[in-house]
């Protein structure tokens, strides 16, 4: 139902599941482990997978902490998308990427829910993309230091508020991996 005219197409999005940016984030291997059942499955069904790979000053472009991790494996051919904000929209050739592939439904799983994941989401959301959170497939690290809840009401909340955002002609909403829908 998206508001994407051709574009009858899904993607599954993976946000920075990237060394450093997951290495102490909240259930990480149980997080990374759906996320990669979820890219076998979206191969194995023909289904696009879209890397996107955050670069800042304390996360270089190629350097050891950029890389994905070492138990999700970018096949050939797979895009791949470099972003320096929030939104992997922003700034990046993702819309022309999805334009492509024919894509108006995206699945977004990956990391930090706190930050661009809800960027992401939302920007997709904005641009006209139906938009599907894979509830149990993002995380974020601990930043209670700074007056952030715990990250399991951070998930929890992110769930809960992207569960029931509406706009016309576009749909939104939360799916657990085991129940994604290719």
């Amino acid at each position: 139902m998206t508001t994407l005219e051709d574009r009858p197409n899904t993607a599954l999005l993976i946000v920075d599941v990237q060394n450093d940016v997951v290495r102490h984030a909240y259930d990480r291997d149980a997080i990374v482990g759906r996320i990669a059942r979820l890219v076998d499955r979206a191969r194995r069904s023909a289904t696009p997978v879209v890397w996107v790979q955050h670069s800042d000053a304390e996360l270089e472009e190629g350097s050891e902490g950029w890389h994905v991790v070492p138990e999700l494996v970018v096949a050939p051919g797979e895009a791949r998308v470099g972003k320096r904000h929030g939104d992997a929209f922003e700034g990046t050739d993702l819309e022309e990427v999805l334009a492509r592939c024919g894509v108006g439904r995206l699945l977004v799983a990956g990391a930090e829910t706190d930050a661009c994941i809800r960027s992401t989401i939302h920007g997709a959301f904005a641009r006209g993309y139906d938009t599907l959170l894979v509830g149990d497939a993002h995380t974020a690290g601990d930043k209670t230091a700074w007056g952030a809840p715990p990250v399991p009401q951070v998930i929890a909340h992110t769930n809960l508020y992207w569960r029931y955002q509406t706009a016309p002609g576009k749909i939104a909403g939360v799916v657990e991996s085991d129940d994604v829908e290719l």
